[in-house]
């Protein structure tokens, strides 16, 4: 008996270990890439030719440096940072309102509604269309280009709309009969209890501003209205002539010689990723369970 004991035991060890062996080779396998991106764009690009492993070699700043230094790349920064906060900011309160009006019976052809907002998931008329719309309505130039369309999107709706569902119903009972109308609700209680899925489309809608460039691509030529990822995509294309570039281009002296196209992929990588990892540590908070505890009285 006790030796079936000590064998349960043994087998529960190796087993465990076993896991955090699997996992750990996994997380690893998931994070070294972009660790390796990180200490290749902090190196110096000649020493990092040679090949990295854990640590940068010549750690130093310059390719950064010279990078934001190229024309055009400050003031795109300026506009994607307000296309993705005002985006964001826009897109979920359209998703929320439009979901909430959604749940409601009075609604004249809810279903019909919903389900067109369903359709629009699996329907797509294709870009030519899209650019046609988008000219008709006059936002081709124009920064409302960037966050009118993503006002309301389905996938958010449907998962907002199920959330709400959730909710209970007594609360909204109890403001109606405090004499609260359908915004008041919305406002001051609806739309804080939903914050743990808002936070979810938060990042999503973030993410998805931050790193969307084909509207740009198509419907922006002028430079003032650039996203930093329309910039950079047009310069990784130069990826050759920026390494080439002499020294009146840069004004860096004999280094502004020493950067390689690779050294560019890496930080230009980089300088389009790190602002959007800023974002989730701020809605963490908010992914989490339990809001409704005490909410309704027994």
């Amino acid at each position: 008996m006790k030796s079936n004991v000590i064998r349960t035991r043994l087998w529960d060890v190796s087993f465990s270990i076993s896991n955090y062996f699997l996992l750990s080779l996994i997380t690893f396998a998931c994070i070294y890439p972009f660790y390796y991106i990180f200490i290749y764009s902090l190196s110096d690009p000649i020493a990092a030719g040679g090949g990295l492993v854990f640590w940068p070699k010549g750690l130093n700043f310059d390719n950064y440096r010279r990078l934001l230094e190229l024309p055009n790349i400050s003031s795109s920064f300026v506009v994607s940072v307000l296309r993705t906060v005002i985006g964001t900011i826009l897109t979920v309160f359209c998703c929320t309102l439009f979901a909430y009006i959604v749940t409601k019976r009075e609604l004249p052809f809810r279903k019909f509604i919903y389900r067109f907002v369903v359709i629009t998931l699996y329907l797509n008329a294709g870009l030519i269309p899209w650019y046609l719309t988008m000219k008709s309505l006059g936002l081709k130039n124009n920064f409302l280009l960037y966050v009118i369309p993503g006002a309301i999107v389905g996938f958010y709706v449907i998962l907002i709309k199920t959330f709400i569902e959730q909710l209970p119903a007594a609360l909204e009972e109890s403001a109606m009969i405090d004499g609260a109308g359908y915004f008041t609700i919305f406002i001051k209680i609806i739309f804080f209890l939903s914050l743990p899925i808002i936070a979810t489309i938060a990042v999503f809608a973030a993410v998805t501003q931050w790193n969307t460039w084909q509207d740009n691509f198509f419907l922006v030529s002028d430079p003032k209205l650039q996203t930093v990822q329309m910039v950079l995509y047009n310069y990784l294309n130069q990826v050759q002539s920026i390494a080439n570039m002499t020294i009146q281009e840069l004004n860096r002296g004999e280094a502004a010689r020493q950067i390689t196209p690779q050294a560019v992929r890496m930080t230009m990588t980089m300088i389009v990723t790190i602002p959007i990892l800023f974002v989730y540590p701020f809605l963490q908070r908010y992914f989490v369970k339990g809001l409704m505890l005490g909410a309704v009285k027994g």
